[in-house]
């Protein structure tokens, strides 16, 4: 392990808190049989993990990233990630987004737990293919791999903010049934950010599944929408 590498660990067990540390395991599922079963953590608030990662963000290597990314401690991986987005956003060359793009995919299997997903895809993933095909995310969300296809949803946050919303809504149509309840808060939180961009666009998809998909996924895609509105969906009047 490089020096750097230590002095960031260093950086975030000074900023460890012992409530936070009992806490989280049960938070991010990490007991036996949960979704985050393994992981470790020291107890670190987001905010000073941002902070620590714009400390280091400059300097860093790929090469310790990756021992960041690699590490069993949760807010090590999270870290590194941020350290990564900010690295992609100051980065201006094609080649250099391709080469931390790259990066991330060799990660995959370290990016498992919903916040390091969410805190990292579509700033890295979702920007850099914007204006590019989207085989990649089709391929993630056929996976049967949770976080991945995950990565593939939230991915999509990006194109939405765009308003481009063709692809993020054949990926909520792929995955709206998916097993698992972080898939269908996932395909829920799309569709709704769809809808404050095209309000129209999300009800007609709405109109279409609703009937069928997730309570869940339902209730997070119209949790803006107007009471009257939200409750014909609920009870299935429309």
């Amino acid at each position: 392990m490089s020096e750097l590498t230590e002095q960031i660990i260093e950086a975030l067990k000074d900023k460890s808190i012992p409530e936070k540390a009992a806490f989280f395991p049960k938070f991010f599922k990490a007991f036996p049989g949960g979704y985050g079963e393994g992981d470790q953590f020291f107890g670190v608030k987001v905010p000073d993990q941002r902070k620590i990662a714009k400390r280091f963000f400059k300097e860093i290597s790929l090469e310790e990233l990756a021992e960041l990314v690699q590490s069993p401690f949760h807010e090590v991986r999270l870290t590194g990630l941020l350290a990564l987005v900010y690295r992609y956003e100051k980065t201006k060359m094609e080649a250099g987004k391709k080469e931390l793009v790259d990066f991330y995919l060799e990660h995959l299997d370290f990016i498992n737990n919903w916040d390091l997903t969410d805190t990292s895809c579509h700033q890295i993933l979702g920007e850099f293919y914007f204006k590019k095909e989207k085989n990649l995310f089709y391929e993630l969300a056929d996976s049967g791999h949770l976080w991945r296809q995950r990565i593939a949803m939230i991915s999509s946050y990006h194109w939405i903010k765009k308003g481009e919303f063709s692809d993020a809504l054949a990926l909520a149509e792929k995955l709206k049934d998916h097993p698992h309840d972080l898939m269908h808060k996932a395909v829920g939180w799309m569709l709704r950010e769809i809808g404050n961009q095209d309000f129209e666009t999300e009800k007609e998809f709405l109109k279409k599944h609703y009937q069928t998909m997730p309570r869940t996924a339902l209730r997070y895609a119209i949790e803006k929408f107007p009471e009257d509105l939200r409750q014909d969906f609920l009870k299935g009047n429309l």
